[in-house]
């Protein structure tokens, strides 16, 4: 498949330590100061970086765009055992990202796990937000309602279980032969230096363990997310071609919103259409921010 490849020079973007508690998190950013925040979280396995376009774009539009490494992915934010990965320590992380810049409330837009804390962020503390926008990832409720009545869709989110299950098994058969199987996930969509960069950074030691304890601390064998029902205006991007995530997840979403609601699928992207479909997902974005 052919698809927009996204700068990865990220030269002109400022680089930022944000500091929670005791950990130290990398993140990048763009806009004004004064502009309204719009926070990204990643998802599975990257890093802010995986924003670049749209970090770019929204700073350009007069935001105040920042995208950080979080919890397990900022080398000086890994702290070691499961019980540091708790949705709790997640969705707090997030709150202070916004906390550090000043803002009371802003835009959140996330992706995959990212998108799992958003959720959760926003069922839970729906007056820090002016909107929410979450690309590839349902609802957890619809996600769960999913994968009990179809059995694809169950199946699909086999390697949850299987990274839950082997801990240490799983970050060998990912790591070995130069990081094929990591590599593989990828599944040749990314940008090639974008997923050095993050395979890289993945390997450091400690560095995949982290990021799989988000598996293994912020939810069960059944994925179950405690996100409840969603009273801030959203906006929910689906791939087409997302191998995980199916259309019904997606579609079952918009029994758990109680506010403005607009599902919009990406067609030729997977869960990677950030940077897959760069541009498309840049328009989707600023009309969303702009409406709230």
């Amino acid at each position: 498949m052919e698809f927009a490849v996204a700068p990865t020079d990220t030269g002109a973007l400022e680089e930022l330590t944000i500091a929670v508690g005791e950990h130290r998190h990398s993140a990048l950013a763009a806009g004004p100061g004064s502009g309204e925040l719009v926070l990204f979280l990643h998802g599975w396995p990257e890093f802010a970086d995986a924003w670049t376009e749209q970090l770019h774009a929204l700073g350009e539009a007069g935001y105040r765009a920042v995208a950080v490494d979080q919890r397990g992915y900022a080398a000086g934010a890994r702290p070691e055992g499961v019980g540091h990965y708790t949705l709790d320590h997640l969705v707090g992380d997030a709150l202070a990202f916004a906390g550090s810049q000043g803002a009371d409330r802003f835009h959140l837009v996330a992706r995959d796990w990212g998108g799992m804390v958003a959720w959760a962020l926003a069922s839970a503390h729906p007056d820090r937000l002016r909107s929410l926008s979450v690309l590839s990832t349902p609802h957890p409720a619809a996600l769960q309602r999913a994968a009990a009545t179809d059995d694809g869709q169950f199946h699909d989110l086999g390697y949850i279980r299987f990274f839950r299950r082997a801990p240490g098994k799983a970050e060998k058969y990912l790591l070995r032969d130069e990081a094929t199987q990591l590599r593989a996930v990828y599944n040749g969509r990314v940008p090639r230096e974008i997923a050095d960069r993050a395979v890289l950074r993945l390997s450091e030691p400690g560095a995949l363990t982290a990021t799989l304890n988000w598996y293994r601390g912020a939810t069960n064998d059944g994925f179950e997310i405690p996100a409840g029902r969603i009273t801030v205006p959203t906006l929910y991007l689906w791939g087409r071609e997302d191998p995980y995530l199916g259309q019904g997840a997606a579609e079952l979403t918009v029994h758990y919103i109680d506010a403005p609601y607009r599902f919009q699928i990406i067609e030729d992207a997977s869960q990677w259409m950030a940077m897959e479909a760069p541009d498309e997902v840049i328009a989707h974005l600023l009309d969303h921010l702009r409406q709230h």
